[in-house]
């Protein structure tokens, strides 16, 4: 049963959905979706209940003290609202939780049922996999859907994507079954810097999401964030002249495929966005991962960065014409 007692009439609602796991490389969008939460203050309203969806030998629920009583936190996907203000307001509902273990189909359904009775017009989930793309380059975000009239309209791909998925791929299909007009925003973070946190993706996300909605989001430090990560990731990558080769590989690659892009809606959506945010007053109010061809990245893929324990080493590129154990995938 859905209860929503004490949550107010909705102004123009989009659904934000992000989940960590298979479709979350470096944590990039569900931080993005965490990040809107704390920055709006999301409230949380609803809980889906962590039985009907968990197995918990595989997210396990933690132990915490509460004024020195011993609660537990289960593993689940939690609901909040946040009213985002200016001359046009509108409401964002944010759900953040972690990929479901089993019935996934239910689990749709239930957030369906959410978005259906909050009158939510568009559903956006976020999802961020690996991919061969320099870290040094901005980062490609790629927005699908399945209904032809709603990519003319927001300026979308319409998926072909044949192959596995994972559950923002079956919620957007969910929601397309449903009639509710879904978008699906992906962020690609270079394979070789994997682990979280990658704040540039989640940056690359949410600049993506404010056009998308047409909504100002406060960034607070995460260009800084960005900034400080892409630094560290340079200095450890050049300290190693194999992987530094590498990533020129991947950059010449990058530009010289992006170049006559470079020139048109690109520099023009960046300019945009630069002008909105000059003439504003300042911001307002454990599995592996999806990769480029669909199937999980290279398990246990070190991350390039500084440690207050000491700093790990860039990992070595494979060899041209080399044996790869790596099965490269895409979502």
């Amino acid at each position: 049963m859905i209860e929503l007692e004490g949550v107010p009439e909705l102004i123009d609602p989009v659904m934000v959905a992000a989940f960590e796991g298979w479709n979350d490389a470096g944590d990039a969008a569900s931080t993005a979706v965490a990040h809107l939460e704390r920055e709006w203050k999301g409230e949380v309203f609803a809980a889906l209940d962590a039985e009907d969806y968990y197995d918990f030998q595989v997210n396990r629920p933690t132990v915490w003290m509460d004024a020195g009583v011993r609660k537990i936190t289960w593993p689940t996907t939690r609901l909040s609202v946040v009213r985002v203000g200016g001359d046009k307001p509108r409401d964002l509902v944010l759900v953040r939780g972690i990929e479901p273990s089993m019935r996934w189909r239910s689990f749709c359904n239930e957030l369906l049922g959410f978005a259906h009775e909050l009158g939510v017009e568009l559903v956006v989930v976020l999802g961020a996999l690996l991919g061969d793309t320099p870290h040094t380059r901005p980062v490609p975000i790629s927005g699908t859907t399945s209904d032809p009239d709603l990519a003319r309209r927001m300026d979308l791909e319409e998926t072909k994507y044949e192959g596995p998925t994972g559950i923002v791929g079956v919620l957007q299909e969910a929601c397309t079954h449903a009639g509710v007009p879904a978008v699906s925003l992906w962020a690609a973070v270079p394979h070789y810097v994997s682990q979280p946190p990658n704040p540039k993706a989640t940056l690359a996300l949410l600049n993506r999401l404010e056009d998308l909605i047409d909504v100002r989001i406060p960034l607070g430090e995460l260009p800084e964030d960005a900034r400080a990560w892409q630094v560290g990731v340079d200095q450890l990558a050049a300290e190693d002249s194999e992987v530094a080769e590498y990533v020129q590989t991947l950059e010449e690659a990058r530009d010289t495929a992006e170049l006559p892009e470079a020139s048109g809606e690109a520099i023009a959506r960046e300019f945009e966005r630069y002008l909105r945010r000059r003439d504003g007053s300042g911001p307002t109010g454990p599995a592996g991962h999806a990769t480029a061809e669909g199937g999980d990245g290279p398990p246990g893929a070190p991350y390039l960065r500084d440690n207050p324990s000491g700093r790990t080493r860039p990992p070595r590129p494979p060899k041209a014409g080399g044996s790869d154990d790596e099965d490269p995938a895409e979502d």
